[in-house]
């Protein structure tokens, strides 16, 4: 695979995987779409010998993994991150089906570094988890039997994108730059700051806020000089503290 294909720039990221096998069934399915970068969040049990075992022929794709104990540091500079879910969340953001969801991705991925997050294979992503994302990706799937095997996810998620790949010839090109994770979660962080410091926002009984305003600039997608410019005000106002 050509080294500048928009799929080395697509991370596979698993969270709290409980099975190894997994982790070496989903190293096999990225391989045979053509994806690589495989990242893992405080995995139960890796390096394993039945992750070897289910890579087959995949297992430089486990020598590559990179095993992250957060998943700020597995997001690090990435510019959109989809989670994978299926379970309806309050606060949603917006919701793509398979297809469209890695459609969204690669236009992206062409230029950026971005994500598909997946959960843990008993109880899926958290609230936390799903809130550092941008997007929300479900698998239409039979609704009286919705179960979807983690490795077979990762399989229908990588099919999904090298289709979107082999059929988009003309990419329609991003406007702007957009502002990676980092930037955001610096955003976030000095937003918060100052809304505790004029009183706007209790930290003793936090509620939603910062889950609707995070899901608020999830669905504008910023570039990096609205970021500049969003501080640059919450610095000027913070002065008056």
């Amino acid at each position: 695979m050509n080294i500048s294909s928009p799929l080395d720039r697509v991370r596979i990221i698993l969270s709290h995987t409980s099975h190894p096998g997994n982790i070496g069934a989903a190293a096999r399915a990225m391989k045979t779409m053509g994806l690589s970068s495989l990242y893992l969040i405080n995995p139960k049990a890796f390096p394993d010998k039945e992750a070897d075992v289910r890579a087959v022929s995949a297992r430089d794709i486990l020598e590559k993994i990179r095993v992250c104990t957060a998943l700020d540091e597995a997001l690090d500079n990435t510019v959109l991150t989809a989670a994978m879910t299926a379970r309806p969340r309050d606060l949603s953001h917006d919701v793509f089906n398979a297809r469209q969801g890695a459609r969204e991705l690669l236009r992206y991925a062409r230029q950026h570094p971005v994500a598909l997050l997946f959960g843990t294979e008993t109880s899926g992503l958290t609230t936390a988890e799903v809130s550092k994302c941008q997007m929300i990706i479900h698998i239409p799937a039979n609704p009286e039997f919705t179960s979807l095997n983690l490795a077979s996810a990762v399989q229908v998620m990588a099919y999904e994108l090298r289709m979107a790949l082999i059929e988009n010839d003309e990419p329609v090109p991003l406007a702007g730059f957009p502002a990676n994770f980092n930037e955001l979660e610096l955003l976030y962080a000095h937003l918060e700051q100052v809304m505790i410091a004029s009183d706007f926002l209790d930290p003793q009984k936090p509620r939603l806020l910062m889950q609707r305003i995070r899901r608020l600039f999830g669905r504008a997608r910023l570039e990096k000089e609205e970021v500049q410019i969003l501080r640059g005000i919450l610095t000027a106002l913070g002065k008056r503290w």
